[in-house]
């Protein structure tokens, strides 16, 4: 079975894991979460990075240290990763949702104003898959609107935008390191900014909320959403190697699109924008209705022949979770409910080989080829019937 992700660990892991070891410090307290803060912020431009356990500790984190609260409310995309909503219910805030450009897959921020009432307090920008968002019109509407900018780059780690880096755009900006990412520590995450008081507050956050002065008195809630210095230690390493990565996931990612260009049946992201160069995160494509199934059905026949593919994301307004609540209630986005029914992505980690990589290709083409010549079958037999 060719894996959906396979992450390549081929650079000073080992040695700084070693490193870690030998010295005793394993722990959050270790020299290497530290240097790789520094790493990141400095790749980033940002004056602060506050490293924690994954990145949905980093989205936690981040609506809390804004102190989100039940007054307001939070502009997001309903196609996207169900983090991204549970973070701001949490704080009690309510989502404003609002669907996707079918070109990017990102949120379509031309629909961002028509979501803003008089409680809007905040917009989260969520790269997806390899695009980011349209970010000069949306920051625009923040500053318009006095909106705080949270900017989710979990899957744009060394994407730019107008060649300024992903992560440097929201007043409050958070990634991820999980095992698929461009940079992982197993799991893990960071949260960047510029604001001092924000960052220091979302290192209380982090870690307890333990008083300076008196370390087990508390005066607010926090999580030990720590990092350790073992996953800091493969995440220097990881970054070290990010150029490489970057250029490796775009080399993948054309080829494929170079593959697959002409295949009947599937639609697939641009290659480039005017302001950013795609950086697939994740190779995905969305099938046309004229394909008699699913991307579920399709995942079905694909794992059948040996290849692993995972689907696009639910959307929020359709998530059980939020409408056993009440939530969006008569609320539809049709582009994020076609591309949850017919969007999938193909094995796209940094480990795949050439081989494996045709292999995914031929298998796609057979089974949309076997697809098609079904239905002009059937559409002959049922023309005879006539």
């Amino acid at each position: 079975m060719i894996p959906v992700n396979e992450p390549l660990l081929d650079g000073k892991e080992r040695v700084y894991l070693n490193e870690c070891i030998e010295s005793g410090w394993i722990s959050s307290d270790g020299a290497f979460v530290e240097r790789f803060e520094r790493a990141m912020a400095g790749y980033v431009g940002r004056r602060h990075a506050i490293a924690v356990a994954n990145g949905s500790a980093a989205l936690d984190v981040a609506a809390v240290a804004l102190r989100l609260g039940p007054d307001d409310e939070v502009i997001i995309p309903t196609h996207t990763i169900i983090s991204c909503a549970s973070a701001i219910v949490r704080t009690g805030a309510r989502l404003r949702l609002v669907d996707s450009s079918p070109d990017t897959w990102n949120m379509d921020v031309t629909k961002i104003e028509s979501a803003i009432t008089s409680r809007t307090r905040a917009i989260m920008a969520v790269h997806t898959f390899g695009l980011p968002v349209d970010m000069a019109p949306l920051l625009d509407i923040a500053r318009k609107y006095g909106l705080v900018v949270i900017e989710d780059a979990a899957q744009a780690i060394g994407q730019t935008y107008n060649e300024a880096k992903c992560g440097s755009f929201g007043d409050i900006s958070c990634f991820s390191f999980y095992a698929n990412k461009h940079i992982t520590t197993g799991e893990g995450g960071m949260i960047v900014c510029d604001d001092d008081e924000l960052a220091t507050r979302a290192r209380s956050l982090r870690n307890l909320c333990f008083k300076p002065e008196r370390r087990f008195v508390h005066e607010e809630l926090g999580w030990n959403y720590r990092m350790s210095n073992l996953q800091a230690a493969v995440g220097l390493a990881q970054f070290e190697k990010l150029d490489a990565h970057v250029a490796r996931k775009r080399e993948l990612g054309r080829r494929y699109e170079s593959l697959l260009r002409g295949v009947p049946g599937i639609g697939m992201a641009p290659v480039a924008l005017p302001y950013a160069e795609n950086i697939y995160w994740v190779f995905g494509m969305v099938l046309d209705d004229s394909l008699p199934f699913d991307a579920d059905e399709l995942r079905s026949m694909l794992a059948e022949a040996g290849v692993s593919a995972r689907p696009f994301f639910w959307p929020m307004h359709e998530q059980p979770v939020f409408l056993k609540q009440g939530m969006f209630k008569g609320e539809n986005f049709p582009i994020a409910e076609r591309m949850s029914r017919r969007g999938l992505y193909l094995p796209s980690g940094l480990a795949l080989t050439e081989a494996q990589q045709d292999y995914t290709v031929d298998v796609v083409r057979d089974t949309l080829a076997t697809a098609f010549s079904r239905s002009f079958r059937n559409s002959r037999s049922s023309s005879a019937r006539c």
